[in-house]
C-alpha cells in the first residue's frame, strides 16, 4: 500500500504542431481552406490540452512545432520539436520525460480522448505490472504510446525507423515492444482527424468540443454557400 501511495504521478506530453494555415490539417483541404483547417486544428490541440489538464500529472509538456499562441492553457510547459522524421521526433519528446515516473504522448489529432479513462489507466494502482500503454488508432497507427520508465535509450530503441504513418505503424510498434519484454495495456481504439469523414466521426463522438463547435459551424457556412 505504501508503495502504491509513494507512486509519482505521470508526464503528459502532447507532440504538435502550431496551427498556422498551410501546415496543419492540410488533408481537409478541400473541402476546408487552409484558414479553416488551421482552425479546426487549434480547436482539437486546445481540446487535447485541456482534457489532458483535468488528468493528474507530474509535469506538462506541449512539444511543439511552431511557436505557442493564446490556445496554450495554464499549466503547460512548451520544448521545441527536433528535426528529423516522425520517429525521431516521438523518440525525442519522451528524452524530455523526467525519470523515476511514467510518461504518456499523445499527438493533437484525438480531441476526443477519454481523460477520465486516462486517468484510470495511469492510477497507482493500475500501472502495477504495466511497462507500457499502447492506444491505437483505427488507420493502423497509434494515437498514444506510455512508458512506465521512460528514458532516452529505451524510446530511441522502440521508434527509431519505425515508418510512420502507414497501416503497419503500429503493428511495428508492438512488434517492439513485445521485443522488449514489455507488458503492454491497450487502451482504446480512436480515430485520428486526417480526413473530412475523420472529422465528422470525431465531431459526432465529442459534440461538446471545440472542435465538435467548429466543424458544425464549418458546415453550416458550406450549407449557406449553397
Amino acid at each position: 500500500m505504501r508503495t502504491v501511495l509513494a507512486a509519482p504521478p505521470p508526464t503528459l506530453l502532447v507532440i504538435a504542431k502550431a496551427p498556422v494555415p498551410g501546415r496543419v490539417k492540410t488533408r481537409l483541404t478541400p473541402p476546408c481552406t487552409p484558414e479553416q483547417a488551421a482552425r479546426l486544428a487549434e480547436a482539437a490541440l486546445t481540446d487535447t490540452l485541456t482534457a489532458l489538464s483535468r488528468m493528474p500529472a507530474g509535469r506538462r509538456l506541449l512539444v511543439l512545432d511552431g511557436e505557442p499562441g493564446p490556445w496554450l492553457p495554464a499549466g503547460w510547459n512548451v520544448v521545441p520539436q527536433v528535426g528529423g522524421g516522425l520517429d525521431a521526433r516521438l523518440a525525442a519528446a519522451f528524452a524530455q520525460a523526467p525519470q523515476g515516473a511514467p510518461a504518456l504522448l499523445v499527438g493533437m489529432d484525438t480531441p476526443q480522448l477519454d481523460a477520465v479513462g486516462l486517468a484510470e489507466a495511469f492510477s497507482p494502482a493500475a500501472r502495477a505490472g504495466v511497462d507500457a500503454w499502447y492506444g491505437p488508432a483505427a488507420d493502423g497507427g497509434f494515437w498514444a504510446l506510455g512508458l512506465a520508465r521512460p528514458t532516452a535509450e529505451s524510446a530511441h530503441r522502440l521508434l527509431d525507423g519505425v515508418p510512420m504513418s502507414t497501416e503497419t505503424t503500429g503493428a511495428e510498434v508492438l512488434d517492439r515492444l513485445a521485443a522488449s519484454g514489455l507488458t503492454v495495456r491497450h487502451l482504446p481504439q480512436l480515430t485520428d482527424v486526417d480526413t473530412a469523414a475523420d472529422a465528422a466521426e470525431v465531431a459526432r463522438l465529442a459534440p461538446e468540443g471545440r472542435f465538435a463547435t467548429g466543424w458544425r459551424e464549418f458546415n453550416g457556412l458550406i450549407r449557406a454557400a449553397r
